[in-house]
């Protein structure tokens, strides 16, 4: 280790002095480096083992190294899905004194994958529209906070599986800017057009490789994501005008905006000078209005459609046990101790790499009613648990680290049908 080495870092990690920081990167021992799927990148990346988690380590230059730190430090603080930035090192010199190029250091998101390893063999036009409807919501969550991405792609995102659907993650912020005052509207189409021509190179190349289904259209997709950006951005942004006896429709706003996940810190609300017309316009719109629902009520932190599922079957344990008219908190803890720990607890050791609690929660669950619509009776939540572990967890890759993973092969993808009903369940 150079004797020049700096690590700048909020929280250092006495660990990091083990690695060898005098080798370059692509020279590293294999005992030092984590197998682990990697996306498309201009830098070379290579994952390491550090105190019981996962880093992944970047070469890169000295300003970039730095600029990307505190900007993935400052979206941390704004609450916007990205990795975690743990350190940046400079001074690396090798053994024969040559200087070696500075590093970033970023933590791994367990359970997350690049888009290139959530599908199996190929990538079908389902799982590509659902990979993409994240991505918009991540550019829009970022294009609020004020946040120029200058390079959207597939590739410089982090998929974690929620409830169905995906959440996405920002990994590569070397090209960002954020702005205080917002972003104008030729900003902001900009990025789209950046993400849309990026989307549909990466799966044209996907395609021309074979690993695509034969209906998938790459230019259709990527244009999915224009829509879906859109959509969700005139939900969040625009303003609305109705009738003054139409008050009814601020609240229908507001549910409209809950529905989709968003939380409204200021409502702006003006009427003209008859009083006839009301104009509303949401000031501050807040994601994860789900997740905090659910972080209140049992402690949980999961993705957002994660804590939309689990509230749902809260709920359904509500009525199934006529318990709606009870204190809220208390009946959610009674819940938590007697329905989601024990499923919890009954995953094997050995499994439990395979998903996060909640996934695994909520895949249950469906499994459990597609027994139940094969067997045309209601299948017990143990039943339905045992057939679960037994015939699906146990044949999927674990996805908290994915370590040593086949050459080329790629992780299963389960396709999950959506239910929010939960009238059918039974209870342990």
């Amino acid at each position: 280790m150079s004797a020049s080495l700096n690590i700048t870092s909020a929280t250092v990690d006495p660990a990091l002095l083990d690695l060898p920081w005098a080798l370059p990167l692509e020279d590293w021992p294999s005992e030092n480096i984590a197998s682990l799927p990697k996306g498309i990148s201009r830098h070379l990346v290579r994952f390491a083992n550090l105190s019981g988690y996962v880093i992944a380590v970047k070469e890169t230059t000295l300003d970039m190294a730095k600029g990307e730190y505190e900007m993935l430090r400052t979206l941390q603080r704004l609450d916007i899905p990205c990795v975690d930035p743990v350190a940046v090192i400079t001074g690396r010199q090798s053994a024969d004194g040559d200087d070696l190029l500075p590093v970033l250091i970023t933590r791994h998101l367990r359970f997350s994958l690049p888009y290139r390893a959530l599908f199996s063999q190929q990538l079908r036009p389902d799982t590509a529209t659902r990979l993409v409807d994240a991505l918009a919501v991540l550019l829009v969550r970022l294009h609020i906070a004020g946040f120029f991405w200058g390079d959207v792609s597939l590739s410089n995102t982090l998929f974690r599986r929620d409830a169905g659907a995906f959440a996405a993650y920002l990994v590569d912020a070397e090209t960002g800017k954020l702005y205080e005052g917002g972003l104008s509207n030729g900003q902001r189409e900009n990025d789209l057009e950046i993400a849309r021509v990026n989307i549909a190179g990466e799966l044209m190349d996907l395609s021309a490789g074979g690993r695509t289904d034969e209906e998938l259209d790459p230019v259709a997709v990527s244009n999915g994501i224009v829509d879906a950006y859109r959509s969700l951005w005139r939900e969040l942004t625009g303003t609305e005008q109705f009738a003054s006896n139409e008050r009814y429709r601020i609240n229908e706003r507001v549910q409209r905006l809950n529905a989709l996940g968003f939380d409204i810190e200021e409502l702006a609300i003006k009427t003209d000078a008859s009083g006839s017309q009301v104009r509303i316009q949401p000031k501050v719109v807040d994601a994860g209005h789900h997740q905090r629902r659910l972080i209140r009520l049992t402690g949980l932190d999961t993705g957002e459609n994660q804590a939309r599922r689990l509230l749902n079957d809260l709920d359904s344990y509500r009525a199934t046990t006529g318990k709606q008219d009870d204190d809220e908190e208390v009946v959610a803890h009674e819940w938590l101790i007697r329905v989601f720990e024990p499923v919890v607890r009954a995953i094997p050791r050995e499994l439990r790499g395979k998903l996060e609690p909640a996934e695994v929660f909520h895949q249950l669950l469906e499994h459990r009613w597609m027994l139940s619509q094969t067997e045309q009776r209601d299948v017990p939540l143990a039943e339905a648990l045992t057939s679960y572990i037994n015939t699906v967890l146990r044949h999927r890759r674990d996805e908290a680290t994915m370590i040593n993973p086949p050459t080329g092969a790629l992780t299963s993808a389960i396709d999950i049908v959506d239910d929010d009903d939960g009238d059918w369940r039974d209870r342990v």
